[in-house]
């Protein structure tokens, strides 16, 4: 059932820690979970060599799609909520991670506050972003400032190979 005045929202989830695939696997289930929010897809899950700081393990990503009337700062902290809970702790950037829950696009909104940024500033230039949100939305799917889902693939083309659907 639709939520009435609600947005479409699209997050990225990745793990490398503990039970990465199950982690993932759960947090998809707890989106449809969050208040005033209800899941309407998610992607396979993917196999995914890190980026940035080597020797860690590989991450397992995906990628879903909600419908929300939460405010885009208000789903932020539910998502770093849900992180926190699978015991995440933020510090260094890229570093391995137990949750990883970015929002990548919150409607048509355009957005920059010390918190969030959107859409996602670096969704266009991650293969492990990318491909997964490819397989749950239209390749016409807007990067609103940045030009269409689809126009971006070619760009990552090269990261693909350490993506591995699952």
């Amino acid at each position: 059932m639709a939520l009435p005045d609600a947005v479409s929202a699209y997050i990225a989830l990745g793990a490398n820690l503990g039970e990465p695939r199950a982690r993932v696997k759960a947090a998809i289930e707890t989106l449809d979970d969050l208040p005033q929010t209800r899941l309407l897809r998610a992607s396979s899950l993917y196999r995914t060599t890190p980026v940035g700081i080597g020797s860690q393990p590989d991450f397992i990503n995906a990628a879903a799609q909600v419908e929300t009337r939460l405010s885009p700062q208000s789903l932020l902290l539910a998502l770093h909520a849900q992180e926190a809970a699978q015991g995440r702790a933020r510090g260094v950037p890229n570093a391995p991670r137990t949750l990883d829950l970015d929002l990548l696009l919150y409607a048509d909104k355009i957005m920059r506050t010390p918190d969030l940024i959107l859409p996602h500033p670096r969704l266009h230039l991650r293969a492990f972003v990318l491909v997964p949100l490819r397989e749950i939305a239209p390749g016409d799917l807007p990067i609103f400032g940045r030009g269409t889902l689809a126009a971006w693939l070619p760009a990552v083309y090269a990261q693909m190979s350490g993506v591995t659907r699952l």
